[in-house]
Order: structure tokens, then sequence, then C-alpha cells
């Protein structure tokens, strides 16, 4: 079994170290990707809807994991929950481009994160899957999250109020 590690240039300007196994499906390794990391970002190259997606979680106080797929790795990514084969009666595409994955849950594309956020529900999810601050403490899922995925560094504290503001 080959292993290669790849450096990600994280949206905050960190990096960290992505572990690629060479033998494994495209779908167990987007799989595992998804489990690893509490937001994630697919994306396809110069993608201008993932740049608006990753400034909208760092304006939050969130640097998502973005890794850039080809069009048969983003066929493999699971679809949203609420996905249908029809929008308007035109066939839509069952994998948004970028598709962003918050706590394991697909939530979409740009137009479901923003409607998500518009909604107000945003932030408490990223707080519920430990990817945001609360009130300056990480909450206790959130510390169980990365004791389990071995993550040593933590966001920037970022309170929940100011985060909206």
């Amino acid at each position: 079994m080959s292993t290669t590690t790849t450096t990600v240039t994280a949206t905050s300007g960190g990096s960290s170290c992505l572990s690629i196994d060479e033998e494994e499906s495209t779908e167990t390794r987007i799989q595992r990707l998804i489990s690893e990391h509490p937001v994630i970002i697919f994306s396809r190259s110069s993608c201008c809807m993932c740049h608006v997606m990753k400034k909208l979680l760092v304006t939050i106080g969130v640097h998502p994991t973005v890794i850039e797929l080809d069009d048969r790795e983003m066929a493999s990514l699971p679809p949203p929950p609420s996905s249908s084969p029809t929008h308007g009666g035109i066939p839509s595409m069952n994998h948004p481009s970028p598709a962003v994955f918050i706590g394991g849950t697909c939530i979409g594309g740009l137009e479901s994160l923003v409607a998500l956020h518009l909604s107000g529900h945003l932030v408490s999810k990223l707080v519920e899957v430990g990817a945001l601050w609360e009130g300056g403490n990480l909450t206790k899922m959130s510390l169980n999250r990365r004791q389990r995925h071995g993550t040593k560094s933590l966001p920037t504290q970022q309170t929940v109020d100011n985060a909206v503001s």
C-alpha cells in the first residue's frame, strides 16, 4: 500500500498535511476527507463560486479545507439530502460545484450555504461541529472531534457574537 503525504495550504495561510493513499478509491478517499474535516469544500479548479464560499466562511471565522477535484471525482461526491433529479423541469446536477460539507453532511453548493447563513442557522451549525468558537471556548463536541482526528491546532478564537456582526 502506497501512501503519499501532500501539504495543503489553508485559506488562513497556514498549511496542514493531507494523507492520500494511492490505492484508495475516489469514493473512499472523499468519505474519509469528509469525516476528518469539520468544514470541507470540494471544488473544480478556478471556481469563482468556491472563492465566494471561502470568503463567507472566513468572514464568519472558519477556515475550511478546500480540495480541488476533476469532473470524474466530482461525480463521486454524495449528493445533498434534498437534491432532486430535476429543477423546474430541467435536469440538475446532483453534485454542485463547489460542494460544502459541514460536520459530514452535504450542505450543497453556494446557494445552499448562503440560504443557511441568511436563515441564521449557519453559525450554530458551525459551532455544533466544532468549526467555530462559542463564547471563546471550543464546544465539548469540538474538543472530542479534534482529539479523535488528532488535530492539534485550534481555529482562531472568535466569539459567535462577533462572527455575525
